[in-house]
């Protein structure tokens, strides 16, 4: 008999652990008291979001990593380098945090990539000088592939015309 009123709250205790994936989750029970049929009762409850955090060693070694790349490739003075390592350090946490929590879920992962970087780039534009910025600009559009304006050059793709008209 103990077991069956310890079994509601351990249920209730591993529900509270466990990730919420809705606004309320729903708990049911049975139990059956000797002699008696047995009784059924379903509860709902509201569940509390399940927060993860990444380890604060994971996004500094990250953030650290990023801001000494910067110093050394746009010659950031002592004051620009620790307001990169702070925006650094906020945008590597948001990534960090999107992947652990949309780890199954790639476009809202993808959104919270695409939202810390944005922040991030207009964080940057801030503290950087124009040649600093344009310079990383550059940089960050080789890494991601990005053309250039002088190598967009060519045919035209097929099937989007360009060409002489067929009759």
């Amino acid at each position: 008999m103990k077991f069956l009123l310890l079994s509601p709250l351990l249920a209730l205790a591993l529900l509270s652990a466990a990730p919420a994936a809705q606004a309320q989750a729903t708990v049911k029970t049975k139990v059956k008291p000797a002699g008696q049929p047995s009784v059924k009762i379903k509860t709902t409850v509201p569940a509390e979001p399940f927060v993860v955090s990444p380890p604060d060693a994971v996004i500094d070694a990250k953030a650290n990593a990023l801001t000494t790349n910067m110093q050394q490739n746009l010659g950031l003075n002592p004051q620009q380098t620790e307001k990169v390592r702070v925006i650094n350090r906020r945008a590597v946490e948001q990534v960090e945090i999107g992947r652990l929590r949309y780890h199954a879920d790639p476009r809202k992962l993808a959104g919270v990539v695409e939202s810390a970087g944005r922040s991030r780039l207009e964080a940057l534009k801030d503290v950087l000088n124009p040649a600093q910025f344009g310079k990383y600009q550059r940089k960050r559009e080789e890494k991601m592939g990005v053309p250039n304006a002088q190598g967009v050059q060519g045919n035209a793709a097929p099937g989007l015309g360009g060409g002489v008209p067929n009759e």
